[in-house]
């Protein structure tokens, strides 16, 4: 499988599991990854691009960062996306 883009929604499991996610998106040939986290769950998505780019290094590049807020179930709730290209 391989395409353009992946995603990555970051929740409540390990933190190691959405770091070998994305470590397989781009294994697959995915060109960029975008993580996401909504909430809570905010600063578990830097730790995980932190994380990944400790284990890739230079082998990945930050292309964007996006925070704003959108509607789920009536409640404006917080999200970050970073996008990750290889």
């Amino acid at each position: 499988m391989s395409g353009e883009e992946g995603l990555v929604s970051v929740g409540s499991r390990p933190l190691s599991d959405y770091v070998l996610s994305v470590v397989i998106l781009f294994n697959q040939g995915v060109k960029r990854v975008i993580l996401k986290g909504r909430g809570v769950n905010i600063s578990k998505t830097i730790a995980v691009y932190n994380a990944v780019k400790d284990r890739l290094g230079d082998a990945i590049k930050l292309e964007n960062i996006e925070i704003g807020s959108e509607y789920l179930n009536k409640k404006r709730v917080s999200y970050i996306r970073i996008v990750l290209s290889r």
